[in-house]
């Protein structure tokens, strides 16, 4: 397993080598920027279909929405600057909030977040599974597998740690976005220059309205959730905020650059693209099969509507071309690849959290690779969940996005709109300060306010098409995470020091110690030697006589070694170990109720981890039947077996962690106290290898 996991991940990295995984600006781009850069593949898209519903003649209306969204990116691109630079700690919106509204607040956002970033992975990959299967047919009649896959590799990639991720993923997204500008440039040349007439492969379909002679209110709903289906371009856009740690320094001012090149691509490639595919003819509908016409008569169900952007490309470049092909590979792969900005925000923010004591402890520490393991594992197994749920289906997946998107965006410009008005009341004499200080304020109260509207116009117009479904896990994250806080809480207060007491009551009780045998041989001998080094108040050895044959054998053979130490036999009528210990212990323990015993167990270490089924797991059932009796501590004596010494030999490979034991083999030939380890408590040394009671 060691080297399974040394060959997919590479080798484990010190702690003091963190400083090297730093991203420079041109790799922290494709890292945090992946997910709002590949948006022009879908979003385009989404527009259109919600204003085919009105037939062809809403069109016309694309060219205002389109304004609109690039305003609002604008906007919320300016204002995420200013977080950069304000929390440079990281945590993005959850740190804004909960710094400036409180606790619950900051818990709302969190939850938004979590539940954005699952969502990111669901549909960037559903995305890229529908663009690749537009070329590729077994893709398409397997999307959920394909999806399971891709899912999969993104894990393993980003568990690689993020600056190697980072070098693996750049090159896809920088191909992705030389495709989309050369896209947009070539097609504005062709069609200013050249005076072409490029023809998208639907331009001559025609779209049957599913809703005619709508009201003025009718459709300026449809326009208004066109828009909010269109806002999907935002999408993690908040994720380099989040992640302000894991840049170079000066960090926040790398962030800030890295933020603003982000922005700038993504509104160029936007509005290239949207006035190419409306330039271009492209039409699309929302239940193709029935509403879009070719010749005529309907589509029908075999036939597969390309995105917007293939078509784009196809009208530019040629159906059959070189340079379609190329930006129809990059599309996919980038889409894919889009989902690595969840990898790296929900992580980042899942052990921020953790910090705050709302998330597992596991969630905070980082992997052997030095990135945040157990968050990139636990983000794989909720997008996969939510991808099987909804079959990998691009467009009802996009109807769950973006809620938890203009929840953090509102939450965190009204956190800074108070920020600012925070520093302004510290602030009375520089009056250069407080100017820059009132125009930040501005930037992020229209900010807060458009993002409020857009989020109001999101629900409204999405809450029956998916957008509850969003609502539901943020709500469900955000009760997890406060009964996991009240656990900690109660926690920590129940195993606290007495304030009022001036010095803890350390003075020891007696010990009473108990080994576990079943036969007399070496383990055993090495158990009872570490016992007696304990010197406790009482030692007493306990087999339990499954076959009294050999509990008779046993007592025997005990006389005949005269071990110096009383051997007790507890009758087992239904041949069952654990329950006759158990019951024994507990009644040591009420005749001696201030007294401590002392549990010893002799174990097996074993090699390999097929070995472990050959051997009875009896130690792990009493070990955690022990745990719940109070006054009773478990203490394990590992004997490694000939088997061990390959784990041995793969812990010599890596001279940072420590061999599996410093002695292989113990005690020889008479009951004396052993050499090198004396036993282990608890885990021994964070080894992975396999034991059991002899």
């Amino acid at each position: 397993m060691a080297v399974t996991k040394r060959v997919l991940l590479g080798r484990a990295l010190r702690s003091d080598t963190l400083r090297e995984t730093l991203l420079p600006k041109r790799i922290a781009l494709p890292v945090f920027a992946s997910d709002p850069l590949s948006s022009v593949a879908y979003a385009p898209g989404e527009v259109l279909l919600i204003l085919s519903i009105a037939g062809l003649s809403a069109y016309h209306h694309s060219g205002w929405i389109t304004l609109a969204i690039l305003l609002l990116m604008v906007t919320v691109v300016a204002s995420y600057m200013q977080t950069v630079r304000a929390y440079p700690g990281g945590g993005g919106a959850y740190a804004v909030v909960s710094s400036n509204f409180g606790r619950r607040a900051g818990l709302t956002v969190g939850s938004a977040l979590l539940v954005d970033y699952v969502l990111t992975v669901a549909v960037s990959v559903a995305a890229g599974i529908d663009n690749l299967g537009a070329a590729v047919g077994l893709v398409k009649d397997h999307a959920v597998l394909s999806a399971f896959v891709v899912v999969v590799v993104l894990m393993l990639l980003n568990l690689r740690g993020v600056k190697e991720s980072g070098t693996l993923f750049a090159i896809p997204t920088y191909a992705f976005v030389v495709c989309v500008l050369g896209t947009v440039a070539w097609g504005a040349f062709r069609g200013l220059v050249l005076d072409d007439r490029m023809r998208a492969p639907t331009a001559d379909f025609e779209i049957l309205p599913e809703q005619t002679n709508l009201s003025a209110f009718a459709m300026g709903f449809l326009l208004l959730r066109a828009f909010s289906s269109g806002c999907a371009a935002l999408t993690g856009v908040e994720a380099i905020s989040n992640g302000v740690p894991a840049f170079r320094e000066p960090k926040e001012r790398n962030a800030a650059v890295t933020l603003l090149i982000m922005g700038t691509l993504a509104t160029t490639m936007f509005l290239g693209v949207m006035t190419l595919a409306l330039t271009t003819h492209v039409h699309m509908a929302e239940n193709p099969a029935v509403d879009l016409l070719i010749d005529g008569q309907p589509a029908g169900s075999g036939y597969h509507q390309e995105p917007v952007i293939a078509q784009v490309g196809a009208a530019v470049f040629g159906g059959g071309s070189i340079p379609f092909y190329l930006l129809a590979a990059a599309t996919a792969l980038v889409l894919f690849l889009a989902a690595n900005t969840a990898y790296n925000g929900f992580p980042v923010l899942g052990s921020i959290l953790a910090q705050d004591r709302y998330l597992p402890r596991q969630l905070h520490t980082r992997g052997d690779r030095l990135a945040f393991s157990n968050g990139i594992v636990f983000l794989t197994l909720l997008a996969a969940l939510l991808v099987a749920a909804f079959d990998a289906n691009v467009n009802q997946l996009i109807q769950l996005y973006i809620v938890g998107v203009f929840v953090s965006f509102t939450f965190s410009q009204s956190g800074m709109v108070r920020h600012w008005n925070r520093l302004l009341v510290a602030e009375t004499e520089d009056r250069a300060a407080r100017r820059r200080m009132h125009r930040a304020r501005a930037l992020n109260a229209f900010g807060a306010g458009l993002c409020a509207l857009v989020l109001a116009i999101v629900v409204l117009t999405k809450f029956t098409q998916g957008a509850w479904v969003s609502l539901v896990g943020m709500v469900l994250f955000y009760s997890l995470m406060t009964a996991i806080r009240r656990h900690y809480d109660q926690v920590a207060e129940e195993i606290a020091l007495d304030p009022n007491e001036k010095r803890p009551d350390l003075r020891a009780s007696q010990v009473h110690a108990v080994v576990l045998v079943s036969k007399i041989h070496k383990p055993t001998l090495r158990a009872l030697s570490y016992a007696k080094l304990l010197r406790a108040d009482s030692l007493v050895a306990v087999t339990i006589a499954v076959d009294p044959e050999e509990a008779r054998a046993l007592k025997a053979e005990w006389r005949r070694w005269d071990l110096e130490v009383p051997l007790k036999v507890l009758e087992a009528p239904y041949r069952e170990i654990t329950h006759p210990f158990v019951a024994y212990v507990k009644a040591l323990r009420r005749k001696h109720p201030n007294d401590v015993v002392s549990v010893i167990i002799p174990e097996y270490v074993v090699g390999r981890w097929y070995e472990a089924v050959l051997h009875n797991q009896s130690a792990l059932r009493l070990k955690g039947r022990l745990l719940l009796t109070p006054g009773v501590t478990v203490t394990s004596v590992p004997w490694q077996l000939s088997s061990a010494e390959a784990a041995r030999a793969r812990a010599k490979r890596r001279p940072e962690l420590r061999a599996p034991g410093a002695v292989r083999r113990g005690w020889q030939h008479r009951p004396h106290l052993p050499h090198g380890n004396h036993g282990n408590h608890g885990n021994h040394g964070g080894s992975n290898e396999h034991r059991d009671r002899p």
